[in-house]
């Protein structure tokens, strides 16, 4: 089973700049990284006027755009899917991390920024298991790891160890 991982945080807390992070030092380890993003908005990667774009306006369900380095598929749901579902699809990975996901049961990363905000999102029974932040003197919960947000590489040691080395137990 891959492991899943969210990242969550307020809004602009920087969770997407954390993810930058991330994973390229994730990738330089050796590993193979999915990312889910959620939008509560909506979203469309169609431009108006290109050939998906009119495929979905011609009434097409499934749209499925494919070159020599990646593929893209575009498919109209009646509902919002959860991450469970969503996470299935997923294969050829180490690891899939969230963007967002804040209220789903899986382990979490927050991004804090004491500067804007004056209390975590989360606390330790929403599966928090450490926290990025701006702030290195943050004591707010003594029981996770708090981690400076530059500093991706113990970011990941701690990823690493807790999600992806796995013992002959497992």
């Amino acid at each position: 089973m891959i492991p899943v991982i969210s990242v969550v945080g307020k809004s602009d807390s920087g969770k997407t700049t954390l993810l930058e992070k991330i994973i390229p030092e994730l990738r330089s380890r050796g590993y193979r990284v999915a990312t889910v993003k959620h939008d509560v908005h909506g979203f469309s990667l169609d431009i108006p006027g290109k050939d998906t774009w009119r495929h979905s306006q011609a009434g097409a369900d499934v749209v499925i755009i494919s070159s020599p380095a990646k593929m893209a598929t575009i498919r109209k749901v009646e509902r919002e899917r959860t991450l469970e579902e969503i996470t299935r699809e997923v294969t050829g990975v180490d690891i899939i991390i969230t963007e967002g996901y804040k209220r789903q049961d899986r382990p979490k990363l927050e991004v804090f920024r004491s500067e804007k905000y004056d209390s975590p999102l989360c606390q330790l029974e929403d599966q928090l298991f450490a926290i990025a932040t701006d702030n290195p003197d943050f004591s707010g919960l003594p029981a996770v790891p708090v981690i400076h947000w530059d500093d991706a590489a113990a970011l990941c040691d701690l990823i690493e160890e807790r999600f992806l080395q796995r013992t002959g137990g497992e």
